[in-house]
């Protein structure tokens, strides 16, 4: 996934959850932020960031955020619509029988519904930004939605499903996740009976740039 027409700048603030306010030279701009978490450690004023032209050019936001380097150095892409769209490509490239974003079960929509081979596996997808020790830690902030989720993925199991939680690593050098028990608790615990149950818990690790992301390729990463 390569972004268009990049500029780099400089973070200034975040008024709300889904604007923020930078300086792209001597110009101030407010540009839309594709995640709605708190990346505490991420948005710090005089933070170097990367913002992309929205294709939509009568949209009030120009730009959306898109890349940011952390303090040490560490480009984190923040896009939080982008990991589904590398799992689909993933996924796609498996060439599966059926494959479905946005799929109905229970009282959630969970990210996709695969038929391959006779098996049916329901997938939900995590982006991680969070990052200590070149350990990947979700969620950087309490998830109810992402909790009731995992919940319906262990139900599915007792139902015959194959299911599975993927997090994509939004950032370079980790090399394993963990549920960030200080922040949300819950989701640690019912990711732990998840994991006892049978729901299959995968990592994704992605190459960052400052103007895109990519999966690294694993040949071994899917069984079908």
């Amino acid at each position: 996934m390569i972004y268009p027409d990049v500029k780099e700048a400089r973070f200034v603030s975040r008024p709300n959850r889904f604007l923020a306010k930078i300086r792209c030279g001597e110009e101030e701009l407010t540009v839309h932020v594709k995640n709605t978490g708190r990346c505490a450690e991420l948005f710090v004023p005089g933070a170097r960031v990367w913002i992309s032209r929205a294709q939509n050019p009568d949209r009030k936001t120009a730009y959306d955020l898109v890349t940011v380097e952390r303090g040490d150095g560490m480009l984190v892409n923040v896009d939080s619509q982008i990991p589904n769209v590398l799992v689909r490509t993933f996924l796609e490239k498996q060439k599966p029988q059926i494959l479905r974003p946005e799929y109905r079960f229970g009282e959630s929509r969970l990210d996709f519904y695969m038929k391959n081979a006779g098996k049916e596996t329901l997938i939900e997808v995590k982006g991680c930004t969070l990052e200590r020790g070149g350990t990947g830690y979700f969620p950087d902030a309490p998830t109810q939605r992402g909790t009731r989720h995992v919940h319906e993925l262990i139900r599915a199991v007792k139902e015959g499903y194959q299911a599975e939680i993927w997090f994509v690593i939004q950032m370079n050098g980790v090399t394993r996740v963990k549920a960030n028990r200080v922040q949300d608790p819950d989701f640690a615990d019912v990711l732990e009976k998840a994991e006892e149950a049978g729901v299959r818990i995968r990592m994704l690790p992605c190459r960052i740039k400052v103007d895109g992301i990519g999966l690294i390729p694993m040949p071994d990463l899917y069984e079908g």
